[in-house]
C-alpha cells in the first residue's frame, strides 16, 4: 500500500489550494525554461546579430515538429501513474514508472536520428531565408544531440508531478538553466561562438538535469516511485496504456506542430525581420502560457487520481477552477503583456523594425489568449479521465486542419502579416469549442460508468 503524505492527497479536502500549490512549482519551472531559453535568443541577438537571433528563432516550430509526437508519450505516464497511484496501488505504480524510464530513452534515441538526419531538408523545404539556414541547420544537430537526456528528464518530471510532487522538477530545471546562461555567456563571449554556442550550453544542461532527474528516482524514499536500475524492463500491459493516451497527446502536439511549420514558412517568406521578430515575440508571450501549462498538468494529475479513487464528483470541481484560473491568467498577464511589449522587445533586439513587427504579434495573440487557455488546459481534464482520442480530434479539425485552410484562402487572399497572425485566435477558439465539448461527453461516460457499477 502506498503512504499518502495529506499535504499531497489530491482525493480529499478542498482543491482550490492543492491545485495552486501543485501548480505554483510548475510555472516557477516554465518560467525558468522560458528565461533560460530567452537568455540564447538574447545573448545571441546581442551579441552575434539580427541573423543569430533569427537563425535559432526558425529552428523552434521545426524541434517541436519532431519532438513532440514522442514527448507526448510523458502524458500517458502521468495518467496511470497518477490512477494507479491514487487507487493506492504501490506494485501497478512501480511497474509504470519502470516501463516509461525505458520508453523515454528508446523515444529519445529515436527522435535524436531523425532530428539529425532531417534538420536541414526541413528547413529547406520551409523556405528558411538563405542569409541564415546554415546557422539554423548548425544550432538544430547540436540541440538534438541533448534530445535523449532531455527525453528522460521530462519522463521522470511526469512521474515525479503524477505523484504530487512538483517542486524537484523545477529545482533540477533551475540548476541546470542556471548553468546554462554561464555557459552561453562563456561560449559567445570568451569563445566568441555563435549559435553553436548556445546550442552547446543547452545540451550540455540537458544531460545535466536528466542525470538529477534520475537520482532523485533511485534514491526516493516513496517506495511506489523508487527506480532500480536492475529492475527495468517492459510491462507489456503498461506500456499499451501509455501508448493508448500518450500517442493521441503526442499527435494531437505533432498536428499542432504541423499546422505551425506551414504557418512559419509563411513567415519566413517575409524575410528574416519578421523571423526574427516572430521569435522574440512568441518567447515573450511563453511567459503568458506558462500558467496555462501549469493547470494542464493540475487538470492531468488531479483528475487521474480522483478517477483512481473513484471519486467523480470532484472531476467537476477541477473543471471550474481550471476555467477560472484560465481567465484570471489570461486577462491579467495578458494585458500586462500588451502594456510592457515594446520594453520587453527591446531586451531582444534594438532593430526598430523587429521591435515594431514583434508588437504586432503581440497585440493581436494577446487580446484572446483565453481561447488558446481553454484549448489547452480542458484535454487535462478528458485525458485524466482516460480519453484521450477525443482531444486530439479536436485539435486536428479546430485548429490543424482550419489553419491549413485559412493559409490557403484567407491569408491568400489577403497575404499581410494582419491576416497571417489572425490565424492564430481564430483556430483557438474553433478548437477550445471543441475541447469543452469532450469534456462533457468523458464526463457524462464516466458517469454512466459508475451508475453501471
Amino acid at each position: 500500500m502506498i503512504k499518502t503524505d495529506q499535504d499531497n492527497d489530491m482525493c480529499s479536502g478542498p482543491l482550490f489550494g492543492k491545485m495552486i500549490l501543485f501548480a505554483l512549482p510548475i510555472m516557477v519551472m516554465n518560467i525558468l525554461q522560458l528565461l533560460f531559453n530567452a537568455a540564447d535568443l538574447v545573448v545571441v541577438g546581442r551579441f552575434a546579430g539580427k541573423e543569430a537571433l533569427a537563425a535559432v528563432g526558425a529552428t523552434g516550430t521545426l524541434i517541436n515538429l519532431i519532438v513532440n509526437l514522442f514527448m507526448g508519450l510523458s502524458v500517458g505516464t502521468s495518467v496511470i501513474v497518477a490512477q494507479s497511484y491514487g487507487a493506492k496501488n504501490s506494485e501497478e505504480t512501480n511497474k509504470s514508472v519502470h516501463t516509461s524510464i525505458i520508453v523515454s530513452f528508446i523515444a529519445g534515441i529515436i527522435v535524436m536520428a531523425l532530428g539529425l538526419t532531417l534538420c536541414k531538408p526541413l528547413l529547406i523545404m520551409i523556405g528558411t531565408p538563405g542569409d541564415i539556414i546554415d546557422l539554423s541547420v548548425v544550432y538544430m544537430r547540436i540541440y538534438f544531440l541533448g534530445i535523449p537526456a532531455s527525453m528522460i528528464y521530462n519522463f521522470g518530471a511526469a512521474i515525479l508531478r503524477a505523484v504530487g510532487d512538483s517542486r524537484r522538477p523545477m529545482y533540477y530545471l533551475f540548476i541546470s538553466g542556471v548553468i546554462n546562461v554561464f555557459l552561453n555567456l562563456y561560449f559567445v563571449l570568451v569563445l566568441h561562438m555563435t549559435v553553436d554556442g548556445v546550442a552547446w550550453a543547452t545540451t550540455i544542461t540537458q544531460y545535466l538535469s536528466m542525470f538529477l532527474t534520475l537520482e532523485c528516482l533511485i534514491r526516493n524514499k516513496e517506495e511506489s516511485i523508487r527506480l532500480y536500475m536492475g529492475n527495468l524492463r517492459i510491462d507489456r500491459r503498461k506500456l499499451l496504456r501509455i501508448m493508448q493516451i500518450g500517442l493521441p497527446a503526442g499527435l494531437q502536439s505533432l498536428l499542432f506542430s504541423i499546422s505551425n511549420v506551414l504557418i512559419q514558412s509563411a513567415i519566413n517568406s517575409f524575410g528574416s525581420s519578421l523571423v526574427a521578430a516572430n521569435s522574440a515575440a512568441s518567447n515573450i508571450e511563453g511567459f503568458v502560457a506558462t500558467p496555462l501549462t501549469a493547470y494542464y498538468n493540475a487538470a492531468i494529475t488531479f483528475t487521474g487520481q480522483n478517477m483512481g479513487a473513484k471519486k467523480y464528483d470532484r472531476i467537476d470541481k477541477i473543471a471550474k477552477i481550471c476555467t477560472f484560473l484560465v481567465f484570471a491568467t489570461c486577462v491579467i498577464a495578458g494585458g500586462l503583456t500588451i502594456l510592457l511589449s515594446k520594453p520587453l522587445l527591446s531586451i531582444f533586439t534594438t532593430d526598430p523594425e523587429v521591435i515594431r513587427l514583434g508588437m504586432t504579434r503581440i497585440n493581436i495573440m494577446m487580446i484572446t489568449y483565453f481561447t488558446c487557455g481553454i484549448m489547452n488546459v480542458f484535454p487535462g481534464l478528458t485525458r485524466g479521465m482516460g480519453y484521450s482520442m477525443l482531444p486530439m480530434l479536436c485539435t486536428l479539425v479546430g485548429a490543424c486542419l482550419m489553419r491549413i485552410v485559412w493559409l490557403a484562402t484567407i491569408f491568400s487572399w489577403f497575404p499581410t502579416i494582419y491576416m497571417l497572425y489572425t490565424c492564430y485566435p481564430v483556430t483557438w477558439a474553433l478548437a477550445s469549442i471543441g475541447q469543452v465539448c469532450s469534456f462533457f461527453y468523458a464526463r457524462k461516460k464516466v458517469r454512466q460508468m459508475a451508475l453501471s457499477l
